[in-house]
């Protein structure tokens, strides 16, 4: 998969999150690609946010497909999130894309 397909696709899915998880406690990011907030509850406006998930594009794609699933991706280290609230179980994989894994 080229370069321009896995930024479009990360950018895609990131939005598709913030969409349906509304909220600005979660900083959710995938350099170099795009980062984005979502989950309700407390926020922040300045400074980097308490709540930080991080993961490269690989990681990313297959947690919104459904090939990784987060604690194992955590475990395994592929997955970096920091805070009380930086989990975003029960928010992946994103159904409904009409993505196939692998594609």
């Amino acid at each position: 998969m080229g370069r321009d397909v896995i930024a479009t696709a990360v950018r895609y899915t990131l939005q598709v999150l913030a969409e349906r998880a509304k909220g600005n406690t979660v900083e959710v990011r995938v350099p170099p690609f795009a980062a984005v907030q979502c989950i309700e509850g407390p926020g922040h406006t300045r400074g980097t946010p308490p709540n930080v998930v991080e993961m490269d594009a690989p990681t990313w794609l297959a947690l919104v497909t459904g090939t990784l699933d987060w604690v194992s991706g955590v475990e395994a280290g592929r997955i970096h999130a920091s805070g009380q609230r930086a989990d975003l179980r029960g928010y992946v994989p994103l159904a409904g894309l009409g993505l196939r894994p692998g594609s």
